[in-house]
């Protein structure tokens, strides 16, 4: 009796999940491409997914998309760095200090539900069409998401790790560096996960209103010119760069908590 030998699972469990996490985008990819040979639609309204794939690459040879990439990703990057910087002090210091959080928690919670892109024409009006506003668009917008979660994770401190801390004679800044922030991080990052992708569409909003190079502007020469093939290829581009930043943010939050618990959970992506 031949003996059946086993597939090893060390590489085949996580290939396989791999696999299976891929199978709805690539089922919506030859969705995209049989519908769009099929003749129920014209080119124009739904390009096939190959005839974007090459105007993609016809632009990646020019330069074009390189340069626009290059230039929504500083300012989404640029504009979320600031946010997250200043959000999370912000927030740290509105959960404690009872005089910061008497001054900006109305503003916060006023700020927080409305649609901050509704100020893109008064920031315009001030600052010009330049990167400056762009990226003050992009801070604005995304400062909210990580000032909350700062307040949240400071507040979630457990009292008696500070308390525990002050019985062994640490001062106030050892207090924030050594106990509070490390005890509020998982909130934080949370927060910056949540307003990175904020970032990105923020600054292909601006880009799409106000104009200069970018991916938002490239898509609306295009959609001025009747390209649907460019329009789409914009598309698929954005959600590429967001997928990669996403990933990114989840690389770091993995690295950044390698001794929290939840790094001890099996991962799911």
């Amino acid at each position: 009796m031949s003996r059946v030998s086993a597939a090893p699972p060390g590489w085949l469990g996580p290939l396989a999940w791999w696999a299976a996490h891929w199978v709805s985008i690539v089922a919506l990819l030859v969705a995209w491409e049989g519908l769009a040979r099929s003749g129920l639609v014209t080119p124009f309204m739904l390009p096939p997914l190959s005839v974007v794939l090459e105007r993609i690459w016809s632009d990646a040879q020019s330069g074009d998309l390189l340069q626009n990439l290059w230039l929504t990703l500083y300012r989404a990057l640029a504009g979320f760095g600031i946010a997250a910087v200043a959000g999370t002090l912000l927030g740290v210091l509105i959960a404690r200090n009872r005089a910061v959080r008497w001054f900006f928690d109305p503003i916060i919670s006023v700020g927080f539900p409305m649609p901050k892109i509704a100020f893109l024409p008064i920031i315009a009006l001030w600052l010009g069409y330049n990167d400056a506003s762009k990226m003050t668009m992009v801070v604005f917008d995304s400062i909210f998401p990580v000032v909350t979660a700062a307040i949240a994770g400071t507040q979630a401190v457990e009292k008696e790790l500070i308390w525990s801390a002050r019985n062994m004679g640490a001062n106030g800044r050892e207090l924030l560096w050594e106990i509070v922030l490390p005890a509020a991080l998982p909130q934080i990052l949370t927060g910056l996960q949540v307003a990175l992708p904020i970032a990105l569409i923020v600054s292909i909003v601006a880009e799409m209103t106000m104009g200069g190079a970018g991916l938002g502007s490239a898509m609306m020469v295009a959609s001025r010119f009747a390209d649907s093939a460019g329009v789409f290829a914009g598309i698929v581009e954005i959600a590429v760069a967001g997928y990669c930043l996403v990933k990114c943010m989840a690389w770091l939050r993995r690295r950044l908590l390698s001794w929290h618990q939840e790094a001890l959970a099996p991962a799911t992506v």
